[in-house]
């Protein structure tokens, strides 16, 4: 799904329900309601994928604003400090390697993010800050394609990895340069494999359903693992794996595998154990 601006992922879900009669949906990568692009929507046994995507990257374009901070990061929020230092393109530019590769981040206390079983943003909504703890992110790419001296405001392109938190990089290089920054826009250009190409509207989807035609706008769930080795089992194998009787992995390397049964339908993903030399079922579809 491409979502729009001002919904939740739930939102998106809930909305998707009620329009296509099918309960069973789940999503794969949370965006907050000012953001909007790439949602990977799963629907009935394919939710099951949800926690076990084998491509965690995922793109953004990022809009910002230099001089001010905000207590939610992003300019949905009440402006905490404003400064009058201006920057130029090239400042921008000479601290972005600081936020490239392997990074430590705090995450935002407008945040789903839970500490000592409880939600940050639940904390803030109250008035509460607590010490977050840093965590671990990747940022592959961070280039800045855009930016307007007077105004202050410019484009960011992101890639990074899973629970990478854009706001707070672009709140960490304004921190950085001592000038302030906060997020005005973000879109998802790409997730788990899937760009904006990919995806669809509310109003595509209503239209597809009231034709009867929604299974058109249904990718096979096995294509997100399409780049994992495939193992196709005979007939006897098919009955025991889908049994529940772990096979021998003799034959096969440390790693995950797409598994087919002998009528060549997608049974699961799987993987090595060969230190017991057998194939475990990690997740079945069948």
């Amino acid at each position: 799904m491409n979502k729009p601006k001002g919904f939740t992922s739930f939102d998106v879900i809930a909305k998707l329900r009620g329009i296509i009669r099918i309960k069973r949906l789940g999503h794969a990568g949370t965006l907050d309601p000012m953001a909007e692009g790439v949602l990977p929507v799963f629907v009935g046994k394919a939710t099951k994928a949800c926690d076990i995507l084998p491509y965690n990257e995922k793109s953004y374009t990022a809009g910002f604003r230099l001089g001010i901070e905000t207590d939610t990061q992003d300019t949905t929020g009440n402006i905490i400090k404003s400064y009058d230092k201006k920057v130029s393109a090239d400042d921008i530019k000479s601290v972005l390697p600081h936020f490239t590769g392997t990074i430590m981040q705090t995450p935002p206390m407008y945040s789903a993010v839970s500490v000592n079983g409880q939600r940050l943003y639940k904390l803030a909504r109250k008035g509460i800050t607590i010490d977050v703890p840093k965590r671990e992110a990747s940022v592959s790419k961070l280039e800045i394609t855009e930016f307007d001296e007077d105004s202050q405001t410019g484009i960011l392109n992101i890639k990074c990895g899973k629970g990478t938190y854009v706001r707070t990089i672009i709140h960490d290089i304004g921190q950085e340069l001592s000038c302030g920054a906060a997020m005005t826009s973000l879109v998802r250009t790409s997730s788990n494999g899937f760009t904006l190409d990919d995806c669809t509207d509310f109003e595509n989807v209503q239209k597809m359903y009231e034709e009867n035609r929604l299974e058109e706008l249904i990718i096979p769930v096995d294509s997100i693992f399409s780049e994992l080795p495939r193992i196709n089992l005979d007939e006897k194998q098919t009955f025991l794996y889908k049994n529940g009787v772990r096979l021998s992995c003799e034959g096969y390397e440390q790693k995950r595998y797409t598994v087919y049964g002998n009528d060549g339908l997608f049974i699961g993903t799987a993987v090595t154990d060969m230190e017991n030399g057998i194939l475990k079922s990690e997740k079945n579809f069948f």
